[in-house]
């Protein structure tokens, strides 16, 4: 479903700020793969999402999605293969919309249909059952604007948003970075239960180790720009943070884990 064959991304080459950011990168995923990314920062796990949704054009190499090749595809034609959610809850939604609203617009998108035609009573239906995955009790809130929602409550809704169509990849860039623990326990269980169901290609970013481990089928780990650890299966489920910090070391050739991946 996904094929990234050895890219490589440069920012403001031929300067004194000059950073490769993505340094001969290559990343396959069947179709209903699960992967987690984790990294320090600066280690080139946003900017591998970013070449992928084309955010940015890539200095070398090919992306292949679902079997077409998207490497000089722009953003907006992209987008018709990807569903995405960002770290702010407050991208992704419109705000003085109501929530059924906000569903038309994602269930509708890229149809010939418009709200103008209103909302029908078999639609409200599908939303009210659509939103009780979430487990936030926004089945009985179908009318509120989405800008009275909790951080956490429009990031959920995004995430229902972004994964509607079942889009072919879905990309998570720390989609539960500002909300509070218990809330992006919540909109982690949403996600697992969402890609399960669906059978999504998920590519996940995330700065929390023991997230990486717990959730998907597999996790890699970028530093500088490159891929050093690729688990799955059982190797995956057994892992221990001490253990995936001790994989780090030996596989960056670093003494010490990155600061931002202890803090974490």
């Amino acid at each position: 479903m996904l094929d990234v064959k050895n890219i490589f991304k440069t920012f403001n080459a031929g300067t004194v700020n000059e950073k490769t950011a993505l340094n001969g990168v290559s990343l396959h995923m069947d179709e209903g793969d699960f992967v987690t990314v984790i990294g320090g920062n600066g280690a080139g796990k946003s900017t591998l999402l970013n070449a992928v949704a084309g955010v940015w054009p890539i200095d070398e190499g090919t992306i292949i999605i679902g079997g077409t090749d998207v490497t000089h595809l722009s953003e907006h034609k992209r987008a018709r293969y990807i569903g995405r959610v960002f770290q702010d809850p407050m991208m992704g939604t419109a705000a003085t919309m109501q929530i059924e609203e906000n569903l038309a617009l994602a269930l509708r998108r890229g149809k010939a249909h418009t709200l103008r035609k209103g909302i029908t009573k078999a639609e409200r239906e599908q939303y009210k059952e659509l939103l009780k995955i979430l487990d936030l009790g926004l089945e009985d809130r179908l009318t509120s604007k989405v800008g009275l929602l909790s951080g956490g409550q429009r990031q959920a809704l995004t995430l229902l948003m972004a994964t509607l169509q079942k889009p072919r990849l879905l990309l998570l860039d720390e989609h539960t970075a500002a909300l509070d623990p218990k809330t992006a326990a919540k909109v982690l269980d949403a996600t697992e239960r969402i890609v399960n169901r669906d059978h999504l290609t998920t590519l996940m970013i995330t700065h929390n180790m023991k997230d990486a481990i717990a959730h998907g089928n597999r996790l890699i780990m970028m530093y500088e720009g490159r891929i050093v650890i690729d688990v799955s299966g059982e190797e995956k489920k057994n892992l221990t943070v001490p253990q995936l910090l001790e994989l780090f070391g030996r596989a960056s050739g670093s003494d010490e884990a990155d600061d931002t991946l202890l803090l974490s």
